[in-house]
């Protein structure tokens, strides 16, 4: 285990193919650790002294309190900067941005949209960069959900892995490139004008073939689902193309989990998941609105379905934070 810390040091963590399949499940087995201690109370200061620059162009709650809850549990000091505490790409950019915060912070979290954002941040700040989304992947959350998929099967590989709906937003890349680095038999369950571009179903089949996982694509839900271990989904509309609303819940409606899509599985023990947050009900404006303009009390998933025995989303919610202390303990920190 020390001995992948050491390989780990100083990597920036930017997208799951970045990562050998040993030092993916490092990170979660790390992460089992790091829980497994805050829950005893058992100090993990690896960080000690150290400081973190949280750049958030897109808000969240999750990844926010994750990424700040682990920094203090590590003893570092975290500083967050939202979009307009930074001039990422306007009055300065993003590179003399990336030099400027490297020679002040020892690490720095990145969540946004352009994905060569990220990627430019780490190639210029000198310090690892940790990707808290981006509008191509999502890595910190397909930690998360591996964790929680662990914590219930004992393993991954093998787990039959489905993701149904949006089959091309950054949730569904990182699951499908994980799942298939891992050797999860991984499927995206969804229309066929919303299946993941070409290139990213290639790097999966790919690593499919290493780890002796499978890869899916499909947009019949019967055969989607059939034996499956994991039932995933996310919003039909992601930040920032809300003007999608009417065409995305006509083309998604069969694909929304509900108690039948759950019984299809065949699988009593069939666990729920989904990144949050979640359109199940109306006790959101965002929901109320929906409602108003479109008719739907409920959309990707039914409150019957995100309440029941199967839902394991705040388990996950609550990963986000171990998992996350797992990657920058291990790539920053002091792990002897």
């Amino acid at each position: 285990m020390l001995a992948m810390s050491t390989k780990l040091q100083g990597k920036s963590f930017l997208c799951e193919k970045d990562f050998s399949k040993d030092e993916f499940l490092y990170f979660i087995d790390l992460a089992m650790k790091l829980k497994e201690e805050k829950k005893q109370g058992v100090p993990h200061r690896h960080l000690e002294g150290k400081n973190i620059a949280l750049l958030f162009e897109k808000p969240s709650t999750r990844t926010r309190c994750a990424f700040t809850v682990a920094c203090i549990d590590l003893g570092a000091h975290p500083e967050y900067l939202g979009k307009d505490d930074i001039q990422l790409g306007k009055k300065e950019s993003i590179e003399d941005t990336a030099k400027v915060l490297g020679r002040m912070f020892d690490g720095i979290e990145f969540r946004g949209f352009e994905h060569k954002k990220v990627e430019i941040l780490a190639e210029h700040s000198g310090v690892p960069v940790w990707n808290g989304l981006t509008d191509q992947w999502h890595p910190t959350q397909t930690l998360a959900d591996f964790l929680t998929v662990k914590e219930n099967f004992g393993r991954l590989e093998g787990i039959k892995f489905v993701y149904v709906g949006d089959g091309r937003n950054n949730v569904a890349n990182s699951l499908l490139v994980g799942g298939a680095l891992v050797g999860m038999d991984v499927r995206i369950c969804s229309p066929e004008s919303l299946f993941p571009a070409t290139e990213i179903v290639e790097i999966a089949q790919d690593l499919a073939k290493q780890s002796g996982g499978r890869v899916t694509i499909t947009s019949n839900v019967d055969e989607g689902v059939a034996g499956a271990d994991v039932i995933y989904t996310d919003v039909w509309v992601s930040m920032g193309e809300e003007a999608k609303f009417a065409e995305r819940i006509a083309l998604l409606s069969p694909y929304q989990v509900n108690r039948e899509m759950i019984q299809k599985t065949g699988n009593d023990k069939v666990i729920f998941l989904h990144c949050l947050p979640a359109f199940h009900d109306l006790e959101t404006s965002y929901g109320r609105d929906i409602h108003e303009k479109h008719g739907l009390a409920e959309m990707e998933v039914t409150d019957e379905v995100f309440r029941s025995k199967h839902s394991k989303v705040f388990d996950q919610a609550e990963n986000r934070m171990h998992t996350i202390k797992a990657v920058m303990a291990a790539t920053l920190g002091n792990l002897d």
